[in-house]
Order: C-alpha cells, then structure tokens, then sequence
C-alpha cells in the first residue's frame, strides 16, 4: 500500500511539472502595454488609441523608472518601513498615486481624465491606500481603471476596473480628505 502512495504521488508530481512546463509564459511588457490601451480605448467611443497607448505606455514604464530613483527594492510594506525609517526617499502608495498622476497630467490628454483615490480610509484595522484612476474624458473615476504601482511592489503595474477591484473600494480623495479634516475639527472640539 505504501509503494501505491508514493508512486500515485510520484504521478502526481510528474503530471504537475509537465502542466507547468506548458503553462504560458508571462506576457512581455510590450504585451502588458497593449493590453492596458485596449482596456482605456475600451473605456468610451471618443478616446483616442493614440492617447490610450500613451497612458499605458506612462502607467507601466514610469513606475520602474521611480523605482529605480527611490531605491525601491523590497515588497512594499517593507519598502514602507524604510521610507518611514528614513532609509529610502519615497515609495509610499501617495507617493506613487501623486507621481502617477502629476506624470499623466503632464500629457494634457484631450480624451482621457486623471483622477486621484483613497480606500481604506473608514477601516480603523487598515492602513489607508491611494492610487490614479484614468477615466474617459468627462467620466468619474468609478468608470475608470485603477493604476496602482505600489501594491505588487518594485513598480510593477497592476490595473483594474475601478468598480471591480479585488482589494480595495475607492474613494474619491478630496472627498476623504475633507471628511478626515471635518473629524480633526470635530477632535479639537470635544
């Protein structure tokens, strides 16, 4: 019965390694971009592909030049406590939130809007997170694609629907932050 297991098992393992050798290579980052430009374009009728290339192009390349410049070298919560240590310049998620959307803005996009998020910001057991949002020209964020540099660490992109984002419900930012200084206020007072 034992010799049954292992070789049942021995199967097993073999069966895996060959399922994994044909598994599909990850996608080349020309790949990525496209991909991303599609979902943009896919946004509205009225965004232009040369725009929407434009912006994923930004959204992924960006990104690994900052991480290069801000010395960014671990999984982010690690990275977080070195910039929060004083050990490395920047790296925090406003901070790539900020530079993304700054980046973006310098593009002046006719058919594309930048717009800037928070989520977590009413959970006390989790830290608040930002990120860029593009949407169509005239859309809310809510119709738009989160571009988020931090959360899979070392810049590398990941992007999502707004609305159907796995891990996180966003938030309008200045709408956060103004109900974060109406709290503050109401803390002096008490």
């Amino acid at each position: 019965m034992d010799i049954l297991r292992k070789i049942t098992t021995l199967w097993a393992m073999l069966a895996f390694l060959v399922l994994a050798a044909c598994a599909s290579a990850p996608q080349s980052r020309d790949d990525q971009i496209a991909d991303l430009a599609r979902a943009i374009q896919a946004m509205g009728p009225n965004i232009e592909p040369a725009e929407a290339y434009r912006a994923a192009e930004i959204a992924h390349l960006y990104p690994l030049q900052l991480a290069s410049q801000w010395q960014v070298s671990d999984s982010p919560l690690l990275h977080n406590t070195k910039v929060n240590m004083g050990l490395r310049p920047r790296g925090l998620c406003w901070h790539w939130a900020e530079a993304m959307e700054r980046r973006l803005q310098q593009e002046q996009f006719e058919t594309l809007s930048i717009h800037r998020a928070i989520a977590n910001s009413d959970n006390p057991l989790r830290i608040d997170h930002s990120t860029a949002i593009i949407s169509s020209m005239g859309e809310g964020m809510y119709q738009g694609i989160v571009l988020d540099p931090w959360r899979a660490g070392y810049g590398r992109l990941t992007w999502t629907p707004t609305r159907t984002d796995p891990d996180y419900a966003w938030k309008p930012r200045l709408e956060v932050l103004a109900t974060k200084r109406e709290r503050a206020r109401r803390r002096a007072r008490n």
